[in-house]
Order: structure tokens, then sequence, then C-alpha cells
């Protein structure tokens, strides 16, 4: 660490040193910061900076002149954001209570500090107008991050900003505040008085960064420091970003704030002592992503010397986001401490982190407990998401004297829970939403709400002016692409939500995340074409069970990924990092114009897929509705009406010039893949832990598949058949009859069994036939049948050797095969009839994991059609051939 501070010294050093000439130095000791006003004999130029300041040598890379300003200023001064401006030691606004002055800011303006030693104090009676705006917020920062030095984990860089007002603090003798004088925190000077209404100007889109440096041992700056500032002052849409100490801290006082965010700060991020009796709403702390150090979002205290001191500290707060991190050393990060006899009442507050995160909410003083007993002190409307939620207060024999998850799940509407947030912002499903209390229904300052947290879920107020909150900005794409509208993001990058139907061509670029909002239909069926083209690497994701992906007739997806970068569709709670499960959001359906028994008229074709997705079907074999390859479809199937789920992917009438490879259903509620009619083929396919059918047909489906692994869940979970093949089940003979031809599969079941669906192999039924050669059947002790022919049509299709299975292997110890095929005729006897089929005693015997280690020799499939590759092994995947690598999921759960 000292290295590379010495080297960022050295590269600014020799940055001011090259920049070019001007009328005075900015020293780099961080001893004096001062400027030494010398220039070797040689008269300077005319300074360009005002009167106040004197001209600086110009920085590395900043196109503005630099002035420097020092001591004490007693008289009106602006900064304009035509400067960069150098704090020089501890700069002054204003005498105490003495020739008193304002400084003001302006919109885009930078200000900066060259050392810890260097910063800006607004004293009492003077002020600070700091009013940026969205677009231009006021940056103080250090001369680090002016050079592009700094970075995630910079601190300290320089001092930072302390306002010091007149309002009352429970360090002064409250009979006799008029002659308040407590000091404030890095000698910054006296603070404290009788006026509550005090006003030290205002702060409005203000960043201060990298601050916080220790001016003396143990006495360390805050990024802001309000000391006995009152609510006369104006506070909204301020940042504290990586402040070695508290980001920002009150003492005393009685200032209000809005839209607070505090980043990446090493101490405590929101701290109050002295009797602050401030309001707050809409706040958000995080904790440096990278697990460095951090600890209390919030740590409060009344005064540590006096708990009973008036006025009490009793803050209210409302509409607080809190998400903590890793960090484990000295001190932990946690949530909040209440402590040394504070009161506050907490309303609509987000606190979570990640599994290492110390305790969220914690009371350690008996006088707190107190408050929190007698219902002074209130926390309600909230949600603890944390693995480590609560800390007591226990006796000095271990025996708990104030239970505070007790306490706090006996305030109304407390939840301990998954908060199912994305990053900072709530999912749409998350309890978040609309469980809010209005605070603005008892006290009119604050905004009507109905939210918990620091954000509604689709209003994201720190865009465009906070600092690394975005990592998208420079590093995705700058805006979403024309055809999707930007939304809040739940996933740490640009989030670009589709609507409705997409009438003109749609590409879906790397760099941000996709959001469905209900049906989303690419084209107008058969009238208005559309493509939608997703590049490599992206992830599109529904946030409810109505929300889902359709490619309609005459239109098209170009969805084409690669092993190193799928495509990803998805739910919410699989971005979000909550706990996934089947039926989170809808599916892909495509329809196309192909063939299928559902019309007995092709050129009037138009049969209603699953889930009112649209019609389907028509006279074209070869449609093509696009391209899938490398595609994984997660956590999907809602049931979209009663008994009327959605499918993983659904083909509905789609032609054999569709291209499908390298695709995956993983957790789909219903089937994984279903083809209701149709031609498309496709190879290398895995289907595993869907809770109905893996690979469904039915109305016609004549298409080839191969290399198909399906794996139902592992820890035997909900699982049907691996196929269930059907023609039409309203009529069993209609034409054209369902015969895929299906060629290297493997089936791996568990043990479920229920009352109407059990994990089972392979059921052809309802006049199906199909084609079928190189499978793999095999499961545990307990799983159902492996093999089973239904219905007189497809019975007699077998018998008559219409439909085959041929080169394959059951390996299913309870039931391998059942049912006959005719009078007398075991399903069995025909199977084993049938060329190179074989029964195994069990799974392990055929299979080592996923791949086949049988013997059986393989039927070249590519002598019976183009499509098929040529192989020499039996099942969907073999140890030298494992296609599944690097790209596939659940595998190996």
């Amino acid at each position: 660490m000292a290295l590379r501070n010495f080297l960022k010294l050295s590269a600014i050093a020799s940055a001011l040193v090259l920049a070019g000439c001007g009328g005075g130095d900015i020293n780099i000791d961080t001893g004096s910061g001062g400027n030494d006003g010398g220039n070797g004999g040689v008269t300077p130029p005319v300074s360009s900076c005002p009167a106040f300041a004197t001209e600086a040598t110009a920085l590395a890379g900043v196109t503005t002149p630099v002035c420097e300003i020092k001591g004490v200023i007693t008289s009106d001064v602006t900064l304009t954001a035509d400067r960069a401006w150098a704090l020089s030691g501890k700069v002054t606004v204003g005498n105490d209570n003495a020739n008193s002055a304002t400084i003001t800011i302006q919109p885009g303006t930078k200000v900066f500090g060259k050392s810890g030693a260097d910063y800006l104090v607004i004293a009492r009676g003077s002020k600070i107008q700091a009013v940026g705006t969205a677009t231009n917020p006021i940056v103080m920062t250090s001369v680090n991050d002016m050079l592009g030095l700094s970075d995630e984990e910079s601190s300290g860089q320089w001092g930072g900003l302390v306002l010091l007002g007149k309002a009352p603090s429970n360090k002064c003798d409250q009979a006799n505040l008029a002659n308040c004088a407590p000091q404030a925190e890095g000698e910054a000077g006296p603070y404290g008085g009788a006026d509550p209404e005090d006003n030290s100007g205002a702060l409005k889109y203000v960043q201060v960064r990298y601050a916080g440096f220790e001016v003396l041992p143990g006495n360390e700056l805050n990024g802001i420091t309000f000391a006995g500032v009152g609510r006369g002052t104006t506070v909204d849409y301020i940042q504290v970003h990586n402040n070695v100490d508290d980001g920002v801290e009150f003492f005393g006082g009685t200032v209000d704030l809005k839209h607070v965010v505090l980043t990446g700060n090493r101490d405590d991020s929101l701290d109050w002592a002295d009797g602050w009796t401030g309001r707050m709403q809409h706040v958000l702390i995080r904790h440096n992503p990278n697990n460095t150090k951090a600890n209390r979002a919030i740590e409060a205290d009344n005064n540590p010397d006096i708990l009973g001191a008036t006025p009490i500290s009793k803050p209210r707060i409302s509409n607080l986001t809190i998400i903590g991190n890793n960090f484990d050393g000295d001190e932990d990060s946690e949530g909040i401490l209440l402590r040394a006899g504070t009161s506050a009442e907490l309303y609509n507050v987000i606190v979570t982190g990640p599994e290492k995160m110390g305790e969220c909410f914690e009371i350690n003083t008996t006088e707190t407990a107190n408050f929190a007993n007698s219902g002074d002190l209130i926390f309600r409307n909230s949600i603890i998401d944390c693995a480590e939620p609560f800390a007591n207060i226990k006796d000095a024999n271990g025996n708990v004297t104030f239970d505070a998850n007790a306490w706090f799940t006996a305030q109304p509407n407390n939840l301990v829970g998954d908060a199912l947030l994305g990053g900072y912002i709530p999912a749409p499903n998350s309890p978040a939403i609309a469980n809010g209390f209005d605070v603005g229904n008892i006290d009119g300052w604050f905004d009507d709400v109905n939210y918990i947290g620091a954000f509604d879920g689709t209003t994201d107020w720190t865009k465009g002016w906070t600092v690394s909150l975005h990592p998208e900005t420079g590093s995705g794409l700058a805006s979403c692409p024309t055809g999707t509208t930007e939304v809040a993001s739940l996933t740490g990058k640009l989030n670009c939500q589709l609507t409705g139907d997409i009438t003109t061509n749609v590409t879906l670029a790397a760099g941000a995340d996709y959001v469905l909002s209900g049906r989303v239909r690419v084209g107008v069926d058969n009238t208005t074409s559309a493509t939608l083209t997703v590049a490599p690497g992206v992830t599109i994701y529904g946030k409810s069970g109505a929300d889902f992906l359709v490619v309609t007739r005459g239109s098209k997806i170009v969805a084409e990924g690669t092993a190193a970068n799928p495509i990803t569709m998805t739910s919410v709670q699989d971005v979000i990092g909550s706990p996934t499960a089947e039926g989170q959001w809808g599916g892909l359906v495509l329809l196309g114009k192909a063939p299928t028994s559902a019309c007995p008229d092709l050129n009037n074709c138009g049969p209603l897929s699953e889930g009112d997705a649209g019609p389907y079907g028509g006279p074209d074999a070869a449609d093509s509705s696009g391209s899938l390859n490398y595609v994984i479809v997660k956590h999907a199937g809602y049931e979209v009406l009663p008994g009327n789920e959605l499918n993983g992917i659904t083909f509905a009438g789609v032609g054999s010039g569709t291209k499908c490879s390298n695709i995956q259903v993983h957790q789909n509620l219903d089937d994984g893949i279903e083809f209701f009619g149709g031609s498309v083929n496709c190879k290398n396919v895995v289907l595993t832990s869907n809770g109905d059918d893996s690979v469904d047909w039915t109305d016609g489906y004549n298409g080839k598949l191969q290399f198909v692994l399906v794996k139902h869940a592992a820890d035997n979970t909900k699982a049907n058949r691996g196929i269930e093949g059907d023609n039409n089940s309203d009529n069993l003979t209609i034409t054209p009859v369902s015969n895929p031809t299906i060629a290297n599969m493997t089936i791996i079941g568990n043990t479920f069994t229920s009352a109407d669906a059990d994990s089972e192999g392979v059921l052809l039924r309802a006049g199906t036939n199909a084609q079928l050669a190189n499978f793999v059947i095999a499961g545990p002790t307990g799983m159902g049948e492996c093999l089973e022919i239904e219905s007189a049509p497809s019975q007699a299709l077998a018998t008559s050797g219409a439909l085959t299975m041929t080169n394959s292997v059951i390996a299913c110890p309870t039931q391998a095969v059942k049912g006959n095929v005719a009078t007398g005729v075991t399903t069995e006897s025909w199977f084993l009839g049938q060329t190179a089929n074989k029964l195994a005693a069990t799974q392990a015997d055929v299979l080592k994991g996923i791949f086949t280690i049988d013997a059986t020799p393989a039927k070249d499939m590519k002598t019976v059609d183009a499509f098929f590759d040529a192989t020499n092994f039996v099942g969907a995947v073999s140890e030298s051939n494992n296609w599944t690598a690097g790209w596939a999921v659940g595998l190996n759960d």
C-alpha cells in the first residue's frame, strides 16, 4: 500500500511538472499544502483568476485554468465552472459569527484538495450555495482524481467539507445555548447555538469524493460534517464516496436531507450524535462491493459522555436502503447500530448484504432499548435481509435482556426475508413494492411513498449525477438500442425494456441487459414482419409469469451466442441473485408457417398456441423463424391460464429453415421443449430439472433431433417424462402423423413420484410414430418405467416396423419397460427384438455422470439423413466429445 501511494505521488508530481506553465505552484508537500508564491524572480503574467485566488500550475488533462484559494474568506465569492479550484490548507468561509460571507459554487465546478490538510469549512453565520444540476453536479475531490489516478480503493486523499451552524447541540448548556461553542472535528471551529432554523446555505447535486484525511491521531474528517447545522439549510442530492472516515456525520443540529448517496466509505456511512433531530428521506448506503474496509451503515449516539443529555438524538428517517459487504477486519461491515441513549424514527428501511456481512440491526445500550420498549423508538415497514440479522443485549451472565429479533418482528409490517433487490433497485416482485408507510401523513416535509427502501422500482434518482454506481458508463452501451426503453437497472448495467409488438428490426446489443414487460411479440402475425437480433452474451429476463417472448409467423429471431458467451433468457430472481425456481417468468415461443395436423386447411391455418401467444401453422415445411444457437432458457414456464403453462421453448408450426443448435431449457415449470407440428430440426439440446416432460411433441411434428441430454433434478424434485410423444389427442390417426427422427439421446431420471406424475423415460402414445436410435435411458431405483407405448395406433406402428427404436440401452432397475404392443407381445420383447438393443442392470453400468460408458454399437445416422453426424457412441455425450462444456448449466447439481 505504501509503495502504491509513493508511486501515485510520484505520478502526480510528474504530471504537474509536465503540465505547462502558470503564475504559481501547487505544493505537493502533505504538510503545509500552501502556495509558495515564487516564480524564480520572473514577473508572472496577468492572472486569469479572480482577486481572491491565485493562479496555479495547470493540471495534466484538465483544460481549465487552476485557481488556488486559501485562508479565511470574508467577502462573498463565486467559484465558476470555467476554473478548477484548489484548496490550500484549511479554507474557511467567514470567521465564527463574524465577517460572514457566502461562497457560491456554480454547476459543474470542480473543487479539489492536494493533500489531507486541505479542506473547506463554512463557519457559523456564513453560507455555502453549492447548487449543481443532475447533468452538471458539483464535484469536490482530490488532485489524484483530477489527474485520473484515483480508483475504487482510493480514500483519504484530502480533507472534506465542514458546515458549522447555530442550531442546538446537547454538548452545550441548554440554559446558555447562545454561548455554545464545542469544537468540531479536524480543528474546523466552533458550532452550535440556539437557532434550530439556522441557515448554512444549500448543497444540491454535490459529490464529495476520496476525502477524510486524519488531521490529528484519531481525528479524521468526515466527507461532509454537519455540526449544529439548522433546518434552514437545504440539502438535496448529495453523495459522499470513498471517505476514509464517516460519510456524513451530524453533531446535533436540525438539518434535513433528501436524496443522499453514501458509497464505499471506510468507517460509518451515516453517523449522528449530540442531539441531532433532523429528517432524511431517500437514502442509499452501499459499502464497497470489492469488500474493502467498511464499518456501520448507521452508527447512532445521543451523547456518549452523558447518555441522557437533551435534546435527545431522534432523527426521523424514511426510505433508506443499506447494502453491506463482506469486510471482516478490526471492524466489520454492519447495518444499523443504535446506542448511547439515542432514539429514532425509522420507516421503510431495507438492510441487506452478502453472506459474511456482520449483524444488520443492533441496539446495545439499555437507554436506547428502553426507548424501543416504550414506543419512543420506531422501526416499522422495514425489511432485514441478512445472514446474521440481529445482535442482542446480554447481561454479565449471558442472559438476553433485549431481543432485537423479537422486538423488530413485533413492530408493524416488518419482515425478515428476501428483499429481492437487483443491486439496490427492488424487483417488481419484491416485498418492498407497495408495502411502505406513507410518512407524509404524519409529517408534510416527506414525499408521499408506498414503498420500502430508497427506490420505487421504476425511477433511479441516482442516474446522471453520482459516481461509481453505474459502471456501464464508458464500459457498456451509452444508451438503449432503438426499439427498447431504458428502465431502472436491476443488474448493475444498463437495463433496456422490450414491450408490446416489435414491428421493425431491433438488435439487442451486448453491454446491456434486456427486460421483458408482458407479452412481447416480434412482428404481427403474417402482416408486419420484423427480426429480433440478439448478440452473444446478452441476458434477457422476465419479471413475472406474464412476461414472455413470442416470434410471430413471418418474423424471425436471430439469437446466436457462443460457447464462451451464450445468450441467457431467465427470471429477475436469477439476475439479482435471489432464490430461483420454475415458473418465475413465461418463456420463449416460436410460431411458424409449417404444417400441423391441428389445421384441416393449411392455407387458412391458425390454431392458437398455448399461453395465448398467437396463431401458428401453414403450408411451408421449409419456413424459417430465424436461428437459435447457444441459447439458455431458465426458470420459466408460468401457468398463464389454469392448466395452460408455457414451455421453456415452444416450437409451434416451426419449419426446417429455422436453425436450432446448442440450446438448453433449465428448471421449467412445464415442458422443456414442445413441438406442435412443424419440421424444425435441433442438434445439441440440454434439458435439465424441468417439472413436466423434457421433450414433448404433438400435432404432426416431423423434425429431427440429435444429441439430446435430459437430466431430471438431482434433488428428486418434480419431473415427468423424458419424452412424451403424441400425434393428435383428439384424432389419433390424423395426418400428417407425428414422426420425428431422434438419435443420440440420454435420459437420466430421478425418484420423483406423485399421484399424477412420475419421473419416467419415453412414452409414445396418441397415434404417434417415431424413429429412435442410439438412446441411453437410465435412472436410480425408484424411477418410473423407462419405455412405454400407449394407444392402439402407436402400438400397431411398432409391431408393423414403422415405429423403430434401435441401438439403444435401458438401465432402469425398478421398471425398464412397461406394457404390451400387441396381444401377448410385451413392449420389452419388442424392444429387445430391435437391432442392437439391450437392458442393463443399473445406471452405473451405462453412464459415468452424463457420459456414456456403455459399449452398445451406435447406428450411423449420417447414412439415414445428412442432418445427422456419424458417431461411435450411443447416448448424447461422450467424455471425448463433451459439447456441453463451458456453456450449459445445472449438470453438476
